[in-house]
C-alpha cells in the first residue's frame, strides 16, 4: 500500500469519526431579580423548548447595582425555574455566584431507549387464499 492511499484512508476515518460526534450547545436564558410573571413564563417555555431539542441551558440571574445584596431573590428565581422544568431536565451545576451573576446549568434528561414505544406487531399471519388454478365444482 502506498503512502497516498494510507493518507486517504486516514482522512476518511477521521471524517467519519467527526460526522458521528454530537456538538453540545449551551443556550443561555437571562433573568433579572425584577423579572415579571409573564416574562418568567415566556422564558421558561423557551427553556423547555431548548431542553426538548437536546441542548443544555444555562440559567443566569443578572444583578445590577445594589441588587447583588439580595442574592436570595436570585436563588428563588433559579429554584422556581428548576421546579417548573424538573421533569424535563437534570441539574448539572446548581446555583452559584460568579461575580455579579448567578448561574445554574440544566441538561436534558437522557432518552431511555428501552422505554420507547415499540411498533405494534402484526397479528398472526392469515391463512393463504385458495389457489386460483383449482377447478371449481360445477
Amino acid at each position: 500500500m502506498d503512502y497516498g492511499k494510507y493518507k486517504f484512508l486516514e482522512a476518511k476515518r477521521e471524517h467519519a469519526a467527526r460526522a458521528k460526534q454530537k456538538n453540545t450547545v449551551v443556550k443561555e436564558v437571562k433573568f433579572r431579580p425584577r423579572t415579571d410573571d409573564h416574562d418568567f413564563e415566556f422564558k421558561v417555555r423557551h427553556i423547555l423548548r431548548f431542553l426538548e431539542e437536546g441542548d443544555k441551558v444555562k440559567v443566569v440571574v443578572m444583578f445590577r447595582g445594589r441588587e447583588v445584596v439580595h442574592r436570595d431573590i436570585g436563588f428563588r428565581i433559579i429554584e422556581s425555574v428548576i421546579a417548573r422544568v424538573s421533569d424535563k431536565c437534570l441539574v448539572e451545576k446548581p446555583a452559584g455566584i460568579e461575580g455579579r451573576d448567578m448561574h445554574a446549568v440544566l441538561t436534558p434528561r437522557p432518552v431511555d431507549v428501552s422505554k420507547k414505544p415499540k411498533a405494534p406487531k402484526s397479528e398472526a399471519p392469515k391463512e393463504p387464499a385458495a389457489p386460483a388454478n383449482e377447478a371449481s365444482p360445477s
